[in-house]
């Protein structure tokens, strides 16, 4: 095996956050510098940060973000429905179905 040469790479935190992140990677059985090197590594990997990193200042664009998110998934419920032939169903039929379902689940747990 090759060796590798390692730097250091050094980062300020507030006292506070950094004995809560010790903490925690005591917890998960790592410690601070195993946890650096993973995000680390995720990040060289997926070319990514590994989690969704947003400007909670900006609620309109917070917003904007949702309204997408809520029509991609009402368009992909409306795909599934014409699928599966149901497109066409009145919130009366709808709300029957989830009635018979609700139903054959007890009756399920039940038995």
């Amino acid at each position: 095996m090759a060796f590798v040469s390692t730097v250091n790479l050094t980062v300020r935190v507030d006292e506070r956050t950094k004995k809560e992140f010790d903490i925690f990677c005591e917890n998960v059985g790592l410690n601070a510098t195993a946890a650096v090197n993973m995000f680390i590594r995720t990040v060289v990997r997926t070319r990514a940060i590994p989690f969704l990193v947003t400007d909670s200042n900006s609620e309109k664009q917070d917003n904007k973000f949702y309204m997408e998110q809520m029509k991609n998934s009402v368009q992909s419920m409306r795909a599934k429905s014409a699928e599966n032939g149901n497109s066409e169903m009145t919130m009366d039929e709808i709300n029957a179905e989830i009635a018979l379902y609700r139903k054959e689940k007890r009756e399920r747990k039940d038995n």
